[in-house]
């Protein structure tokens, strides 16, 4: 009889601290910041704690709440956005959320295993948890080019993937925002995939084949890729490679060895889709508009179809 997976058992300090997010709505980032003040805070203190401790001259806020202290506790777990420009001081119930806190921590301080490192790190996963729930913001802002905007969200897309290690949210958001802009410039439906499973089959040419071209998005190319394109162009289709502008770099070195760097096109992503844009916009404001919203909506439907994380889509800031 095969043995049963062992399951994990909860610490008693982690189902009491599960409880109180239940009972205390604390995954809005006005609660989250008064968190992870009062639980740094109290690192220094000896329990029980005073709520009293926490309370400015003016009585109209939590003492020490703001952007700064924060984003300091933030810093010192990698992770540099901003969880709130406020900090969470402007937030009317944060004297109450700071005194429920308290009370929960002078409770908790008497379980088994009680240590504050702990609970600083159940917050720092749940602010995690928050910035991974978000969509990510295209601006796109008249006096600044295109491919600024489109790096943007590329560079939103990298500061979350450095934050949530082992998931590659770079490279989906780059492969759907391709996949979206083949179609409005086709005007086709393409067979589109989940980002973990795209290009994987070793029977599927790229992540796109188009016609005699096969495509490949890709942030980072490597060997493996270059071998792939080597046996593209051997059953006779030509290879298209859409990366960042280090990648270009990477990928024409790869490919010399190979014999083939003469062979493979090279497409930076950021050219790649602010050439589109001002071509299918007509090269007028207003088409560039239109253009934009008809990229983000087909991206959304793309994710919706082909993904579980909705918060890979994009919102038009």
């Amino acid at each position: 009889m095969p043995k049963r997976k062992a399951v994990p058992v909860r610490s008693s300090l982690h189902k009491a601290l599960e409880t109180f997010a239940l009972e205390h709505n604390v995954n809005e980032k006005g609660f989250l910041c008064v968190g992870l003040l009062i639980t740094n805070a109290a690192k220094s203190m000896t329990f029980p704690i005073a709520a009293e401790a926490f309370m400015a001259e003016s009585r109209g806020q939590v003492r020490g709440l703001g952007k700064g202290a924060v984003q300091r506790v933030l810093r010192d777990h990698g992770i540099s956005r901003v969880l709130a420009e406020e900090g969470g001081r402007t937030s009317r119930g944060s004297i109450r959320n700071m005194q429920v806190y308290v009370s929960f921590l002078n409770k908790a301080a008497s379980l088994e295993g009680f240590n504050l490192d702990d609970v600083e790190a159940w917050w720092i996963e749940r602010v995690r948890k928050f910035f991974s729930s978000k969509p990510f913001r295209l601006r796109v802002d008249p006096a600044l080019s295109l491919r600024v905007a489109v790096r943007d969200i590329l560079e939103q897309a990298e500061r979350r993937q450095k934050e949530q290690s082992g998931t590659m949210f770079a490279g989906a958001v780059m492969q759907h925002l391709v996949g979206a802009k083949l179609e409005i410039a086709l005007n086709v439906a393409l067979e589109q995939h989940g980002f973990s499973v795209a290009d994987a089959p070793g029977d599927r040419a790229g992540d796109f084949l188009i016609g005699d071209v096969a495509i490949h998005v890709t942030r980072t190319p490597t060997e493996a890729l270059i071998r792939k394109c080597v046996a593209n162009l051997e059953a006779g289709y030509r290879c298209l490679i859409v990366t960042t502008q280090k990648g270009a770099v990477s990928a024409e070195s790869l490919a010399e060895p190979q014999g083939v760097g003469d062979r493979i096109d090279l497409f930076e992503f950021e050219q790649f889709l602010a050439t589109n844009i001002y071509e299918l916009g007509k090269f007028e404001q207003k088409g560039r508009k239109v253009t934009v919203m008809e990229l983000v909506e087909r991206y959304n439907e793309i994710v919706r179809t082909n993904e579980t994380d909705p918060s890979l889509s994009i919102v038009l800031a």
